[in-house]
């Protein structure tokens, strides 16, 4: 029996993924796709695990990271925002490996979720698909690259207010809800330097502190 085309998901290509020009494509993600929605906090993909689903994201934000292999610690990769997909996923999925990042949904979020298969049978079958999939990577490779010059180059002051900016970008929102010790294990740094580094922005104007609560100026 022939899938039908969910409408649903047609809309939501339309409105945020008009990059993916080819009504035939569109069509194929309606019929295999399945919208999908995450709970604030919910991981959507843990380590160690197999992916079998390729996220879209059309509603909320997701945060992508990666755990060090030898002692366990947590480095913030970047963010998936509205319009936006998973390269590493891509990657795990193609090469049929366990996954080394954790996405997590960072609001409220909603994918329309591909099944793996798919991601390369469309790569030589319409042209918007793989030049978004190539987007993808460029983008997220320009991440990572900013992520390790930050780590490389920058101080702890300058890192954690490039986090509190891609955050407030994320939540489209210049307050963000969240405490001392989870920016620190983002960022890798101890609870003590992220109070401090947030009193001393505090005192110069740039933030204002509440209780699990930060909000930008």
């Amino acid at each position: 029996m022939t899938a039908k085309v969910n409408q649903e998901i047609i809309e939501l290509l339309h409105q945020k993924f008009s990059g993916l020009s080819e009504l035939a494509l569109k069509e194929e993600i309606a019929k295999v796709g399945q919208i999908m929605h995450f709970q604030e906090g919910q991981v959507i993909m843990n380590f160690g695990s197999y992916i079998k689903l390729v996220p879209l994201l059309v509603k909320g934000s997701i945060k992508v990271v990666r755990e060090d292999d030898e002692d366990g610690r947590e480095l913030l990769l970047y963010y998936l925002n509205v319009g936006e997909t998973c390269s590493m996923s891509f990657s795990c999925c193609m090469m049929n490996k366990q996954s080394d990042i954790r996405t997590t949904a960072e609001d409220d979020s909603t994918v329309i979720a591909i099944p793996v298969k798919y991601v390369d049978e469309w790569m030589s079958k319409y042209s918007s698909w793989k030049n978004f999939v190539m987007r993808s990577y460029d983008l997220r490779m320009r991440e990572m690259i900013k992520t390790i010059d930050l780590i490389a180059f920058k101080k702890m002051d300058e890192r954690l207010m490039e986090y509190l900016i891609q955050r407030a970008e994320a939540h489209q929102s210049k307050t963000i809800q969240s405490t001392h010790q989870e920016i620190a294990d983002d960022l890798n740094a101890s609870r003590e330097s992220i109070s401090r580094l947030l009193k001393q922005l505090e005192k110069k104007g740039t933030v204002i502190l509440e209780r699990n609560k930060i909000k930008l100026l």
